[in-house]
């Protein structure tokens, strides 16, 4: 942190925190103190309302107690300062932070006092900002308050009702986390509602008539129409009829279709959409990406450059990019690949998120020709793999397109007198130009696949084949299979579908995603989420007696109204009592009429070591934990463990699930400390393993694929056997 301010004559900086004041210092120089106010200084109190719902929702504000010494060495400084100004964060929050500072600072005393706004920490960037100060924006800070106010509203009326009606402490309910959770809720009820559907397919492998030995090379074709109708087989019978028909018939190719198609890059990244790909292609939580992001934002010492801001800000929820970053990429790309992979013309990119802020830039290196292995040595393990996934994304997305020559084969086949009984398609996807792809592609959630994509597209396989060419029978697989649920939410589909579906902002996705573990409502099993019976019994209470607070449409139809306040559409005011009056009406109602309930603990599979009752498991302030059910009888209890569902590889224990003091999440014996076996990957299932080249253990490894811990091969992750005719 900067040096005290001891000159009249120097001008006070006030930022939000240590590490963004030593970066902005260091480009500011002498004239310049820069101190840090550690986030909000002021906010609503946290034993009461602290709202005045009878008197237009005056908000009570107050100085928490580990603020005041800050406070009080702000004021101190402010006292000696010429020139006073407020760079917080260029958003909502930033601009409330500003504001009360302004307040609580008592800085209108005539100085002046400017507000800066920079969305990179860069000596331009901040030089820039420093020439053209202004006044805080008045409406952006009643936007920021009135979403304040109404969470606060809320959270206090709503989650003193769940404890006193549920027994069980630490519930709460939110405008954003309830209908999350009901998200996650109304997918698992979808799940176990699924029932599944059997149904068959049938490939052929053929060859050119004429080819043999090592020149018959045979490639795959899939029934796709059985006489001029689509192909549907719903059992083995039909499947096997089909089979016999095929077995005797003459193949010959009905038509071969070439087509070029282009594939455009992905925007570089928003909030949003960094959450979701640092999920798929890093492992990392919300919440772990966020803290990254943020230090890569506020400055990380790079030898003798000193403290560098490395991304632009990295709560966005827009596509834009500045001229000047943008000509910087495709210089890049000129001189460093070369001028193909230039796109016709610069690529604009269009924000497709409800309310997007369109005047703020997307997260981009704040300098491109910083490669990321060229700062490697002064990143963590964790900043360097964010930094580069960022970096890439940024650079692709201003690269010329990927080319593919698609080819779709149709194959007729069928006794003489009905040639085309039968109609059989290849495809082939061949990159004819990488394009973008040569720096990066995006990766997909579970359930997503789309031709083109780096999963579809593969080495060529199909043969030159002309229309009327014979084919060659080699065999046919008929293959069971049923049809799936829809996929369980991981937290970046779960972010994909609050932004798509306009609920929440950039800054509240990871601590939504947060709070509602850390509530008990939904654990992370793997990657996905899954709801808890807590969770199910709170979300069921909500849509019974408050189902406004959990709807979609009504909370997507509140954020666009809040985002009216910073565009001078509505009245803060006016919004807060629209949404109060009938909340009111409805959680007097719900006193009255919300039964109280009791969840039971659910039998944790053991019994107690010390009075030999059933164990149950129950949720704490740390989370699960396992207790005798004889409680306060007995007392005993211990800590939860999820077991991953494979073998320890050195002593046959069980791996289990465990977390470091800071909750990071890691895979270790069950047998420590006798046993020391741990792992940051989370091992594969039992039935899964072993590695097939060493019979090591087999651990996730990204999308798809799984690597050996013992000799470090990367493989196509094996699929879980089924069981002929289950379903």
């Amino acid at each position: 942190m900067a040096s005290p301010v001891t000159s009249r004559a120097k001008k006070l900086v006030i930022v939000e925190s240590p590490t963004k004041a030593r970066t902005v210092g260091r480009f500011l120089g002498r004239d310049f103190a820069v101190e840090a106010s550690i986030g909000h200084i002021r906010d609503l109190p946290v034993n009461r309302l602290g709202v005045d719902v009878e008197h237009g929702f005056a908000p009570h504000y107050v100085i928490p107690a580990k603020k005041k010494e800050i406070v009080k060495r702000l004021r101190e400084r402010a006292k000696d300062a010429a020139e006073i100004y407020l760079a917080t964060d260029p958003d909502r929050e930033g601009e409330a932070i500003s504001w009360h500072l302004l307040e609580a600072l008592k800085l209108g005393d005539g100085r002046p006092v400017r507000r800066v706004e920079f969305h990179e920490i860069t000596r331009e960037a901040i030089r820039e900002a420093f020439g053209h100060p202004r006044a805080i924006n008045e409406r952006l800070v009643e936007a920021q308050q009135a979403r304040r106010i109404l969470d606060r509203l809320v959270g206090y009326k709503l989650s003193p009702l769940l404890r006193q009606k549920i027994t069980r402490k630490g519930l709460s309910a939110g405008r954003v986390q309830s209908v999350a959770v009901k998200l996650i809720v109304d997918r698992e009820r979808e799940i176990r509602a699924f029932v599944p559907r059997e149904y068959w397919t049938i490939d052929a492998y053929l060859t050119r008539a004429r080819d043999r030995g090592r020149r018959a090379q045979p490639f795959k074709a899939s029934l796709i129409q059985i006489g001029g109708d689509k192909a549907e087989l719903n059992t083995e019978a039909e499947a096997q009829a089909v089979v016999r028909d095929l077995e005797a018939a003459h193949y010959s190719v009905a038509d071969v279709r070439k087509r070029e198609t282009h594939r455009s890059p992905a925007p570089p990244f928003t909030t949003s959409t960094l959450q979701q790909e640092a999920s798929r292609k890093l492992g990392f939580a919300a919440k772990r990406t966020m803290a990254v992001a943020q230090q890569l934002y506020e400055g990380i010492a790079l030898g003798d450059e000193g403290d560098v801001g490395l991304i632009t800000y990295m709560r966005t929820d827009s596509v834009n990019v500045a001229a000047s970053a943008q000509r910087q990429a495709l210089d890049y790309i000129r001189e460093r690949l070369d001028e193909k992979y230039l796109p016709p013309s610069p690529r604009v990119h269009k924000t497709r998120a409800k309310g997007a802020q369109e005047a703020h830039e997307a997260i981009r290196p704040t300098l491109v020709t910083r490669e990321p292995d060229s700062i490697k040595s002064y990143l963590t393990g964790e900043q360097f793999r964010l930094y580069r996934l960022i970096w890439q994304r940024f650079l692709a997305s201003q690269m010329a397109s990927a080319e593919v020559l698609v080819t779709t084969m149709d194959v007729a086949a069928g006794p003489a007198d009905a040639p085309n009984q039968y109609r059989l398609r290849a495809t082939e996807s061949v990159v004819t130009f990488d394009g973008f792809m040569r720096i990066y592609t995006e990766g997909l959630d579970d359930g997503d696949r789309e031709p083109g994509t780096e999963e579809a597209i593969k080495k060529s396989v199909l043969p030159q084949l002309e229309a009327g060419d014979g084919l060659r029978l080699t065999r046919l697989e008929p293959e069971q299979h049923f049809t799936q649920p829809p996929a369980r939410y991981t937290e970046a589909s779960l972010v994909k579908a609050l932004e798509e579906n306009g609920i929440g902002r950039p800054s509240t996705y990871a601590p939504t995603l947060t709070t509602i573990q850390e509530r008990g409502y939904v654990e992370r099993v793997g990657k996905q989420l899954q709801p808890t019976p807590l969770g199910e019994l709170v979300t069921g209470l909500l849509v019974q007696h408050f189902p406004d607070i959990v709807d979609v449409g009504f909370t997507a139809d509140m954020e666009e109204k809040l985002d009216r306040i910073a565009n001078e559409d509505v009245q803060w005011v006016q919004v807060l009592a629209d949404f109060y009056a009938p909340f009111e009406q409805t959680l007097a109602i719900a006193e009255q009429q919300m039964p109280p309930v009791s969840l039971e603990p659910e039998p944790a599979g053991e019994t107690c070591d010390q009075c030999g009752s059933p164990m149950v498991i129950k949720f704490g302030r740390f989370g699960k934990f396992i207790a005798c059910s004889q409680y306060p009888a007995c007392r005993n209890a211990k800590s939860f463990v999820v077991k991953v569902g494979t073998r320890c590889p050195r002593c046959g224990g069980n791996l289990v699930e465990k977390r470091t003091r800071r909750r990071r999440l890691f895979y270790s014996c069950s047998n420590y400390p006798t046993c020391d076996f741990a792992s940051w990957q989370r091992p594969l299932p039992q039935e899964l393993q072993p590695c097939p080249t060493c019979q090591g253990l087999l651990v996730e490894a990204g999308r798809n694929q799984a690597r050996c811990l013992q000799c470090g091969a990367t493989i196509e992750r094996p699929e879980a056997p089924v069981a002929v005719g289950a379903g």
